[in-house]
């Protein structure tokens, strides 16, 4: 066992997935689907980390994390918040009530796994916390979330934190299509003009960095009528 992390969803497709990409990676989990049942929870088993959607009902996860946070036998238990709510004053709400990372919706499940691993080997948390590589790769592309670094068939490649997050969504699920209106979610909090016309700039600007011909794509590829999506065979 690495950690029991204490996943509060309201969502059963979205608690169900996180519940068994945790027990892929060696932890344990206990799902609940409001706030009131998330703090009963954490009370009585003291869990290694929390996922906490915002949008619970009976107690909103801004309200969970502020008790947890006033608990006075464990005040210090990690939080990673997970919510479709993107603005940024509800991201520095979060932070400012002592979460210790924030994720939005549409999220690839492999970076929330990376972003758990490292919360858990920077508190402390957990038994035997596996340090497994958080790197995400795809056609001959690698993400490093934890060192937010990109890499190009082993060539440094300086991004954008919108393209960064771009391409970390997408080689985390290579082959995958994603639609506009999904990557411009990956963006929001790194990128001012948040429209769907600025994604396709950033797709723009990111052949220009990764492709050999960006006019003759290999790699980050159009589906017509679709959205794009990063091509899992190396080219």
């Amino acid at each position: 066992m690495c950690a029991h992390v204490l996943v509060a969803e309201d969502d059963e497709k979205q608690a169900e997935l996180i519940r068994r990409s945790l027990l892929a990676e060696g932890h344990t989990a206990t799902v609940v689907h409001d706030g009131a049942a998330a703090l009963d929870a954490a009370r009585q088993l003291r869990p290694d980390l929390v996922v906490l959607d915002l949008m619970l009902p009976v107690i909103d996860g801004f309200g969970v994390c502020r008790v947890l946070r006033k608990d006075a036998e464990d005040p210090g238990i990690p939080v990673v918040m997970l919510t479709a709510r993107a603005a940024e004053d509800d991201v520095l709400l979060g932070l400012e009530l002592g979460a210790d990372d924030y994720m939005t919706k549409p999220y690839s499940p492999r970076e929330l796994m990376a972003r758990i691993r490292t919360v858990l080997r920077r508190s402390g948390r957990g038994v035997g916390v596996r340090d497994d590589d958080p790197v995400v790769r795809a056609a001959g592309v690698s993400v490093d979330p934890v060192r937010h670094e990109v890499r190009c068939d082993g060539v440094p490649v300086d991004c954008t934190p919108a393209e960064f997050q771009i391409l970390l969504a997408m080689a985390a699920e290579p082959d995958r299509v994603f639609s506009r209106r999904q990557l411009l979610h990956c963006t929001r909090g790194f990128d001012r003009a948040s429209t769907e016309r600025a994604v396709d700039v950033h797709i723009m600007n990111l052949r220009r960095k990764i492709e050999a011909d960006p006019r003759r794509p290999v790699r980050l590829v159009t589906v017509f009528g679709v959205g794009y999506k990063l091509s899992g065979a190396r080219p």
